[in-house]
């Protein structure tokens, strides 16, 4: 591959803004012992002690490996079936944006959604530090999972090729007493809300979607509905999610589909009364 003096400049650009004050104490220790030479030294020793620090700290801190697990496995599907979609590439741009990602942690996004896309991505060993960390938190692995299923139909349905990679990522994550197929019912119906309800479809087919966003029959019962409402509403509480280990800027993701099943339960409530 030929050399990219732009690309080489960037990388240094953001590998500076992150280790920034490492390269500079390291500088300026540099200097005093070594002179010039002292300063080129410390900083780059500097720089390489923050680097291992900051990966080691990503090891263990659910928040990173729940970002950086999340933009790589969305590039694994995007990737899975040949080609990457505008209809992909859009997804992940809206998740960022709903993120309110700065600029830095932008560039970090998609640095791991590219690097998801490489042909030799160990999916498995990305995300067997974030199963055990999650092991004891199924809320936040459900979302996710959740995150990745809109990925997976963000240009329409979910490919062969796609439901593959998914259900490696099931067993990595170690899913084996999760009902799959009703997740992925329960996020197609949220998605199918939303668009309905921007779209001005007739109230039934809303309603028929309301029931399926609490993955309830119609004939349920108010209790067995409200039941329903409160699971969901539980597993989604964006300020339990972060507590447990989503990261801060995902709250707005929680947020969102909170709002999701607050409406659809209204909706119902209303055809009730």
């Amino acid at each position: 591959m030929a050399f990219d003096p732009q690309q080489a400049g960037a990388q240094v650009a953001t590998a500076y803004q992150r280790h920034t004050g490492a390269i500079l104490i390291g500088a300026l220790i540099g200097l005093f012992s070594g002179g010039f030479v002292g300063l080129l030294l410390g900083g780059f020793v500097g720089y390489m002690i923050s680097r291992a620090l900051k990966g080691a700290i990503s090891k263990v801190n659910p928040q990173m490996l729940f970002f950086k697990a999340t933009f790589s496995l969305m590039g694994r599907i995007a990737k899975s079936d040949g080609r990457v979609t505008e209809d992909e590439i859009q997804f992940a741009r809206a998740v960022m944006a709903q993120m309110r990602l700065d600029e830095l942690r932008r560039k970090e996004a998609i640095e791991h959604f590219t690097r998801g896309k490489d042909e030799d991505f160990d999916l498995e060993a990305e995300l067997r530090p974030l199963a055990i960390l999650l092991r004891h938190r199924p809320n936040v692995k459900l979302m996710f999972v959740e995150i990745q299923l809109q990925a997976a139909m963000a240009d329409g349905e979910i490919s062969a090729a796609e439901r593959q990679v998914l259900e490696r990522m099931f067993r990595a994550l170690e899913l084996g007493n999760v009902n799959v197929e009703e997740i992925l019912a329960r996020v197609k119906a949220q998605r199918d809300f939303y668009r309905h309800g921007q779209s001005g479809v007739d109230p039934q087919t809303l309603l028929k979607d309301a029931y399926a966003v609490l993955g309830v029959a119609p004939d349920a019962s108010d209790a067995e509905v409200k039941k329903a409402y409160r699971r969901q509403m539980s597993q989604h509480h964006p300020d339990k999610l972060v507590s447990r280990g989503l990261p801060e800027e995902m709250q707005e993701l929680a947020k969102e589909k909170s709002q999701e099943i607050q409406a659809a339960y209204e909706r119902i409530k209303s055809s009730r009364r």
